[in-house]
């Protein structure tokens, strides 16, 4: 699916990617021949008609193809024509027709997928300027609609009613900025007051149906990507390793969505809606991150197998990854964070386990920052080694060192936070059950567990001889803090396998 994702991003950037710029003569023929030579370095086969008339060049029967080694298969994207129009001031207007098709078709494992795509707009150029080693594209539209016209599944075609699908941003403006050498990289802008989608389908041998409806507003993207030029039939190995890059970061200012489905008597739905979020994603040769959170969310689900409608909200939601994507002997940096804070439940849920309201509802909050460094022994863009991988032939990976930036769990009045940083020894999978021996320190602080455990046992959810064994084992492992009902621990593994508690050992 990566090899997917590049390609198919150089392809859909076609339509609506664009740019401002330089002042120099550019021909028809230039912006043309860029448009062959950007897609052929990244994949592509293109082919189209040209005819020329004046100081317009006019592309027919555009054909992509995109090869799929991951499915033994390819994809096409056509269009029916594109034209080139000379302003006469040394800029090209790119011109699509309001409303056009879009055909596309993949195939791959002996399955088959085609059908259409209606591309409608406004009528607006591209705007092309600069010169054959500086272009800059630019480009404005009022609406893009993008609606799914045909589909066929192995040579039959899906009957009316059963899929649709319906894309449509407003008032768009995109810049890209591009510089032409050995290896090209690009600058780009996109900015949207709205974007809006439906989709559905309905399965009438199953009888079952789905929706999908949302909008987002106030729609930015900006980033940056590095793409490699002169490979033969590239593939993301091979693109990775010549130096392709991406870096960029998505931005709405709020958003709602819904999700409905039914099956039989069997019936979900979720409306969710949120005051605005980020999604950044940057890759190379060495690193894949993702950096995703979104802020004022709330969301209802109702269905047939839930009891009562649930209403859940967060005022904070995130996830960040970076991971290493290179196969090597040597030691490389990850992380991994989650974030949901003041996550609110239902007084109703509440109600089912707390009805007399002895716990504090106040809403939970769970974070998580972690770091560390590892290796990976497995190439993932080799097919044959992740089937090996898949079949416990090789091992993935390894861990060398872990450190806890920030733990903090807080629910129903008691709240741990800590910090920790240990290494880990690969070369010894026996003193801790085939798990490498780790050796460092955590420091813990848990504040509100004796209230909790009180009034639990109030409530008649544990026993006391339960509250008992739990008070023990905080014993055990925790030292009064300063304040009232606080329990500190430190933790404490050393290299040649003792574990400490506060200086206690206990292994």
């Amino acid at each position: 699916m990566s090899r997917i994702f590049a390609r198919g991003g150089a392809a859909a950037a076609i339509l609506v990617v664009s740019a401002q710029g330089a002042l120099a003569d550019l021909s028809a023929q230039d912006v043309w021949a860029e448009w062959k030579a950007y897609l052929t370095s990244t994949g592509y086969t293109v082919s189209g008609t040209e005819s020329i008339s004046g100081s317009t060049l006019t592309v027919s029967d555009v054909s992509m193809v995109m090869p799929i080694p991951e499915e033994d298969g390819s994809g096409t994207v056509s269009l029916p024509e594109i034209k080139f129009v000379e302003n006469g001031d040394g800029t090209v207007n790119l011109l699509l027709p309001a409303e056009f098709p879009v055909g596309f078709e993949f195939s791959g494992d002996g399955e088959e997928f085609s059908g259409k795509l209606l591309y409608t707009h406004d009528g607006a150029p591209l705007t092309v300027a600069g010169d054959t080693e500086n272009m800059s594209y630019d480009y404005r539209s009022s609406k893009v609609t993008v609606t799914l016209a045909e589909l066929a599944a192995d040579g039959e075609a899906v009957p009316d009613g059963v899929a649709n699908a319906q894309v449509t941003l407003n008032d768009v403006t995109t810049t890209t900025d591009m510089k032409i050498a050995e290896v090209r990289t690009y600058k780009q802008a996109l900015s949207a007051s709205s974007l809006s989608y439906d989709m559905g389908f309905n399965d009438p041998e199953s009888n079952g149906n789905g929706s999908f409806k949302g909008a987002l507003e106030g729609l930015s993207f900006k980033g940056t990507s590095t793409v490699p030029t002169g490979l033969d039939a590239p593939d993301m190995a091979a693109l990775l390793e010549a130096g392709f890059a991406f870096d960029g970061t998505f931005t709405f200012a709020g958003g709602k969505g819904s999700i409905s489905g039914q099956e039989g008597s069997e019936s979900f739905a979720m409306e969710s809606s949120s005051e605005g979020g980020s999604v950044a994603i940057a890759m190379d040769n060495k690193h894949l991150t993702y950096d995703v959170s979104q802020s004022g969310t709330n969301v209802n689900i109702t269905g047939s197998e839930i009891p009562f409608p649930l209403a859940i909200s967060m005022a904070e939601a995130g996830f960040n990854l970076m991971m290493p994507l290179a196969k090597s002997e040597e030691e490389q940096d990850f992380a991994l964070g989650v974030t949901l804070r003041d996550f609110a439940l239902p007084e109703m849920l509440w109600g089912m386990f707390d009805p007399t309201g002895q716990l504090p509802h106040d809403p939970a909050t769970v974070v998580l920052d972690l770091a560390g460094k590892g290796k990976v022994l497995f190439d993932m863009f080799d097919p044959e080694a992740m089937e090996a991988l898949e079949k416990g032939e090789e091992q993935p990976g390894e861990l060398h060192a872990l450190t806890v930036n920030q733990l903090q769990v807080s629910a129903a009045g008691a709240e741990l936070t800590g910090t920790g940083d240990f290494t880990f020894n690969n070369e010894d999978l026996t003193s801790f059950d085939g798990v490498p021996a780790p050796a460092g320190e955590a420091n813990l602080k848990l504040t509100g567990a004796n209230a909790l455990i009180d009034k639990l046992i109030q409530m008649g959810l544990i026993t006391e001889g339960d509250a008992m064994g739990a008070r023990m084992m905080m014993g055990m492992l925790a030292v009064p803090g300063e304040a009232e009902d606080t329990l500190t621990s430190k933790i404490e593994i050393s290299e040649d396998g003792k574990i400490l508690a506060n200086g206690q050992r206990i292994k």
